[in-house]
């Protein structure tokens, strides 16, 4: 069996060495590494021939990739390498990296045309100055070929052992079981919904209730089909650490039913709850786990997957073992992994990790999206950007003298946005064309300044160079589906705005994300109303929807919809009163544990003091902003069979969704939502886009965000297999006849 590998690849994998090194310095963009490869080559004689595709063979290892200019004259092979700033700055790894992958162009160059000897150039060109500098060697082909198959050795001995294990892993995964004794009552027909999808190459939305199962029901089948339609990788993708942990646990109950499964599972975490050293900087002078991570890394890497199951605390484990940073361990076992649990944000956002490494690679993946009702706003943050005025006089009064003339135009350009803005919001038809060539030169002018001065440290210049290339990327692609508004700042002393470029229909942005998987699987409680999930994400024309049959009986579950009271910001005061005391009542009626929910922490505040002065005779315990990780333990854990009181939490947060808190562990749960004031401008104008795109029938999405989100809630506070459990809805907008047509015909609506 043949393994086919690009020059880059294989050299990446054989060749690093050294230090990590992530200290800022400005690169060029790809844009501009195009053009001076072209420049380069356009300063060639006659005959120089460019982008040379190459292949060969060591063994069963196919070699290929294209060398970037060749002279038959003067029979010099050429890498051509774009860079900024001082080239004797450029690492020493780097310069290593650069000849191994030039030295395999040439022994495939020699190879081709049956030559004895070769004259290989590293060409660095400097973007700034459009300076060429080479740096040459001359090297016989015996030499060249006994360097390739060195190379090409080394990566064998791993491309077989990748073989042997994608063989063993496919032979288990095709007499893979199902981990349990049967399915549970409509677990069966998602799973067979998520196996078709595959199987024809198309996405698929799913909408099952809470409590069937959908993390093994969904991982279950996509593994079954990864041998008959040659996956390479399945990435599962939550919004929350606690989706997360189910796959996880989904994954180890699938891997204990079947011991000889050898299936590689890596959990990708956040860079900064990964650090061990948050204080010191990402580079061998600093921290001691990037010193020699190039070389202590295939160690690492082959001990982590041997283990295979590499959650948080087993590669944090086995980086500490290798000395090598846990975080960048973890992006490298991406590459080797067959199944990858992580944040949306590694597949779908600008600079995704998984999409970039899916495209690089040709990579076949299979794509399941947890909870996706989320995935709407989270692209749409993913695709918006902000600049803050304020902020930026801040960086003016303390940037260096050679960026003070290009921040004064660009200051000049922004007050000139606003000038004539009286109203505190409004939204613009465009981005003018001033404005954004000031911001592309204040762009450049860091850009430049940072490769010159690669050892000065200013967070607040990196910070807004950061938001800036956002806000200039997002500029380039402004279309109908984003808003460009400006936002005058009250509190500000000056006449200072806040300038966004709000996505609102993420599609044009998602689009080429589900294109490039074999199959993407988007499940959750509420994906209703179908077209609008389809046409806001940009799923292909033929996903297929699928609504899972409840196994659910209304007699289970009570769930007792409160009309009468309103929770308006307006009427917020109001509310408090009915809301304890309808809480008090329900305890008293039913001691044992319950949940109650707000749209805020303030909100969440006002009821919880008020309660507790009228009824302190329950037990309540609440949830704090910025929880860590065993904070939210201690709360859940609060939650016993011999327990008794309200725990008091926020909508939209960690308690929201995601937990499991069986039996008599909660007996009920209480769910109000804050209304937002009368008149919200941004709302206004996301409805006008959202209707101007796709019509007047999705305006009632948007007329109530908080009965949505509410909803959603309702479906998974309580789990499905619980009898006799009480859920109560908070808000006067589900007496409105088209609130009601959103709920369920169960629902006990008492007006």
């Amino acid at each position: 069996m043949k393994y086919t590998v690009a020059v880059r690849e294989l050299t990446e994998f054989t060749a690093k060495q050294g230090d990590l090194d992530l200290r800022f310095t400005p690169s060029p963009s790809a844009q501009e590494g195009i053009a001076g490869h072209a420049v380069v080559t356009a300063r060639r004689a006659a005959g120089y021939q460019t982008e040379v595709s190459l292949s060969g063979d060591y063994r069963h290892l196919t070699v290929r990739g294209r060398a970037d200019g060749y002279d038959p004259t003067r029979n010099r092979l050429e890498e051509i390498k774009t860079f900024r700033g001082d080239l004797e700055r450029m690492p020493a790894n780097h310069r290593h990296l650069h000849w191994a992958q030039v030295k395999m162009y040439g022994w495939l160059m020699c190879d081709k045309l049956g030559l004895e000897e070769m004259h290989l150039a590293l060409v660095y060109f400097d973007i700034a100055s459009q300076k060429e500098t080479a740096i040459e060697e001359t090297h016989s082909a015996a030499a060249l070929k006994q360097y390739f198959e060195e190379q090409c050795g080394r990566f064998l001995a791993w491309a077989e052992q990748e073989l042997a294990h994608r063989s063993a892993r496919n032979q288990a995964l095709t007499a893979l079981r199902f981990p349990h004794a049967s399915f549970r009552p409509g677990q069966r027909q998602l799973a067979e919904a998520v196996y078709r999808a595959t199987a024809t190459g198309c996405c698929l939305m799913a909408e099952a209730p809470t409590g069937i199962g959908k993390t093994i029901g969904t991982l279950f089948p996509l593994l079954k089909a990864c041998p008959g339609q040659e996956l390479d990788k399945v990435f599962y993708l939550a919004a929350k650490t606690s989706g997360r942990g189910l796959a996880l646990d989904a994954l180890s109950l699938i891997k204990k039913s079947e011991p000889a499964l050898p299936l590689r599972v890596l959990e990708l975490i956040a860079r900064d709850k990964a650090c061990e050293y948050p204080d010191k900087a990402c580079h061998g002078e600093s921290c001691p786990l990037a010193k020699g991570f190039y070389d202590r890394l295939p160690q690492a890497r082959s001990a982590a997957l041997v283990h295979g199951a590499m959650d948080k605390e087993a590669l944090r484990t086995v980086a500490l073992e290798h000395q090598v940073c846990p975080y960048y361990l973890s992006q490298e076992l991406a590459r080797w992994s067959d199944v990858v649990v992580g944040d949306y944000n590694y597949y779908f956002d600008t600079s995704a990790m998984l999409y970039g490494l899916t495209a690089a690679n040709q990579w076949r993946v299979g794509v399941l999206v947890d909870e996706a009702h989320n995935l709407i706003d989270r692209a749409r943050k993913m695709y918006t950007a902000e600049l803050d005025q304020t902020e930026f006089h801040f960086l003016r009064q303390s940037a260096p003298a050679a960026l003070k003339k290009s921040l004064d135009r660009l200051n000049r350009a922004w007050n000139a946005l606003h000038r004539d803005q009286e109203e505190p919001y409004r939204v613009y038809p465009e981005i003018p064309l001033k404005f954004t060539t000031a911001m592309q030169q204040v762009i450049a002018d860091i850009t430049d300044f940072m490769a010159e001065n690669p050892t000065h440290v200013d967070s607040k210049l990196q910070r807004f160079y950061f938001d800036a290339l956002q806000f200039s990327r997002l500029a380039e692609t402004f279309d109908m589906h984003s808003l460009f508004d400006i936002t005058l700042k009250a509190d500000s002393r000056r006449a200072d705005s806040m300038l966004c470029i709000r996505n609102i229909i993420p599609a044009p942005f998602l689009g080429p994300r589900f294109e490039a998987a074999r199959s993407v699987t988007l499940f959750s409680a509420t994906l209703s109303p179908w077209h609008f999930y389809c046409d806001t994400l940009g799923l292909p024309e033929n996903t297929v929807c699928v609504d899972v049959e409840s196994p659910f009986r209304a007699e289970q579950l009570s769930v007792r919809v409160i009309s009468k009271v309103s929770t308006r910001y307006q009427h917020r005061e109001e509310s408090l009163s009915p809301i304890a005391d309808l809480m008090a009542r329900q305890y008293e009626d039913k001691p044992g544990n319950y949940l109650a929910f707000f749209s805020s922490f303030d909100y969440l505040q006002k009821v919880l003091e008020l309660f507790k002065a009228r009824y302190p005779q329950i037990t309540t315990w609440e949830q704090s902003r910025r929880m860590e990780e065993a904070e939210r333990e201690q709360f859940l854990a609060r939650f016993t069979p011999a327990s008794q009181g309200i725990g008091f939490a926020v909508l939209g947060g960690p308690f929201a969704e995601g937990i499991d808190l069986p039996g008599e562990r909660l007996v009920g749960a209480f769910i109000a939502t804050l209304g937002l004031p009368q008149l919200n401008p941004v709302n206004e104008q996301i409805k006008e886009r959202m209707g101007a795109a796709f019509g007047a029938g999705y305006d009632y999405t948007y007329l109530f965000p908080g009965i949505q989100k509410v909803v959603q809630a309702a479906g998974r506070v309580i789990r499905t297999q619980q009898d006799r459990g009480v859920v109560y809805l908070i808000d006067d907008r589900f007496a409105r006849p088209n609130v009601r047509r959103l709920l369920p015909a169960w629902w006990k609506v008492e007006s």
